[in-house]
């Protein structure tokens, strides 16, 4: 089968049907406009997620003769001021193809066109252009950003169509494009780190913050861009709050217009709880697309889901005290809380998804919403919580997923007595099956499995701690991960703008775009890595620092 006018309509519907892709991107963010060179890209990246996966899309030809272009103004990218016999569009796509084949000379392509009638047709060509004026329109007819593009998507198409089982011209390079040809030392010093670093922080953030948008009114003085970068550079420095950020921000910024502290509030206060998440998942899953296309990156794995807290809240509660609720410790504090999951493990420690905890919601109803969210951006092998999330129901509801999890226990009387014995037969390890009780004699079978605690500072059964998993005590092991989350949550509070407003929305934002600093640094790390050693370690090699720093002056400021 071929590509078809049935099959084109199905793949244009699921892209509109997806919450993390809009198509085209002009059209839906005010970021780019219908001459966008990043935006073509993102289009690119965006149709070819999707075009491979229809069971009658095997040829990445068609997709080159298939894609819409005429929306894609190409006027800004061609050096040529007179008449000409060939349209930008054609010439972009037959480049394209050239591209997609890897062949070095004019001669080949041309060779090709000769040789495969119905593709000259689908590419609209009445004659075939000749090696010379191939030539010239690459070497001076294109700009050196057009070129790039080409290159790059060429890059993506052939990525996305290997990851669909579907045969490709050539093998791409799993690796993000970078300027220049120099070969890297494996063992990189500071410098070579730092420009590695720069290159692919400039190319995430092109990825992630598109996916953000405040919906303003088109026309508007201030760029939307100037706000993300207040946003991020209230994150640079600690305890920074908006109005004293975006007086400093005036004199550090290269743009002309700045927005002032009390118009940023405003602008994102009118966000709502829902439409943040939305943004914050559809960044996350560009985050995710793009480090997916390592071969270092595992994308089943291990998550955890908690729950970290804001400062405590010494002000007022009127009106807000389903929002500013206790604390975790049941102190006589207030805060508020968000709950987040997180990939740990193997994986690369991004943040799949955040939300805020209000008074009356059930521990499970957080785990299910999280879940939901976590599991269609990545493969989910095992669950890792806190005892907080001790609760049948939610155990149930895991291994009702197919999921596996590792949750401590709280020790009720029959754990303690069990602890005292083992303690009085020196035993360090015990397992044993325990059935908890669902209601309506409905059972959830679990393991509880103890475990001595080494260098204990209690000499009586305190010493031992207790588990519950469904998979037996083999993955107990697993549950050193989760302090990946505790260490997360202090590196994303030191992004976090200060604020001492009540307002629940904005205190989100300020949460949700910290996690996405957070999880930014950590996907450049992953690729500086590997572009600079072939391989990945979870200790980064890049700082949370360097990474800022980047970011600064990638949005302009300095």
């Amino acid at each position: 089968m071929v590509a078809s006018c049935d099959s084109r309509r199905t793949v244009f519907r699921r892209i509109a049907q997806q919450s993390y892709a809009e198509w085209p991107a002009y059209d839906s963010t005010p970021l780019y406009d219908r001459s966008s060179l990043a935006g073509l890209e993102e289009d690119i990246w965006t149709v070819a997620s999707t075009w491979f996966d229809h069971e009658d899309h095997h040829s990445v030809d068609e997709f080159v003769s298939h894609y819409p272009v005429a929306y894609v103004e190409f006027g800004p990218h061609d050096r040529y001021s007179g008449a000409t016999r060939y349209e930008m569009a054609q010439l972009f796509r037959l480049f394209l193809l050239k591209e997609l084949h890897g062949w070095t000379h004019e001669t080949a392509l041309l060779t090709y066109l000769t040789h495969h009638p119905d593709l000259r047709e689908q590419l609209g060509l009445e004659t075939v252009p000749d090696q010379s004026t191939l030539w010239r329109s690459w070497h001076e007819r294109f700009t050196t950003e057009l070129r790039e593009t080409i290159e790059s998507s060429a890059r993506t198409i052939l990525i996305k169509a290997q990851n669909a089982g579907v045969t490709v011209p050539r093998e791409p390079e799993r690796q993000l494009p970078f300027h220049g040809d120099e070969q890297k030392e494996l063992d990189p010093d500071n410098q070579a780190l730092l420009d590695e670093a720069a290159s692919i922080t400039d190319h995430i953030s092109h990825i992630a913050f598109p996916a953000f948008s405040l919906n303003r009114d088109n026309g508007c003085e201030i760029h939307e861009n100037a706000y993300w970068d207040l946003q991020t550079y209230l994150g640079l420095r600690e305890r920074l709050a908006a109005n004293e950020g975006a007086r400093s921000f005036v004199h550090e910024s290269s743009r002309d217009r700045t927005p002032l502290g009390h118009a940023h509030r405003e602008h994102i206060r009118d966000l709502s709880i829902e439409q943040i998440r939305e943004m914050y998942r559809r960044a996350v899953n560009r985050l995710l697309a793009e480090v997916a296309e390592t071969e270092e990156f595992f994308r089943a794995g291990i998550i955890a889901i908690d729950i970290t807290e804001a400062d405590p809240f010494t002000g007022d509660r009127t009106g807000h005290k389903d929002e500013i609720i206790g604390t975790k410790e049941k102190t006589d504090e207030y805060a508020y809380q968000w709950a987040t999951v997180q990939l740990v493990g193997n994986a690369v420690p991004i943040v799949l998804d955040a939300r805020p905890v209000r008074r009356g919601e059930s521990r499970k109803e957080i785990v299910e919403d999280l879940l939901d969210s976590a599991q269609d951006a990545v493969h989910i092998d095992n669950v890792l919580m806190d005892r907080e999330f001790d609760s049948q129901h939610i155990l149930e509801m895991l291994s009702q997923r197919g999921l596996s999890y590792v949750v401590p226990k709280r020790m009720q009387t029959s754990e303690r007595a069990q602890a005292k014995r083992l303690l009085q037969r020196g035993q360090d390890r015990y397992e044993t099956g325990r059935k908890l009780h669902l209601g309506k004699n409905e059972w959830h079978e679990t393991t509880l499995i103890y475990r001595r605690k080494e260098d204990s500072e209690h000499d009586d059964h305190r010493q031992y701690s207790v588990f519950m998993s469904n998979r037996g005590s083999g993955f107990l092991t697993e549950y050193g991960y989760r302090w990946e989350i505790e260490s997360g949550y202090k590196s994303i509070k030191r992004f976090m703008a200060a604020t001492t407003s009540k307002d629940f929305g904005l205190r989100f934002f300020y949460f949700a775009f910290a996690c996405l600093l957070y999880s930014i640094w950590r996907a450049v790390d992953l690729l500086v890595q590997v572009e600079l050693t072939g391989e990945y370690e979870h200790a980064p090699i890049v700082t949370a620092d360097n990474t800022l720093t980047l970011l600064k002056k990638e949005t302009g400021i300095g």
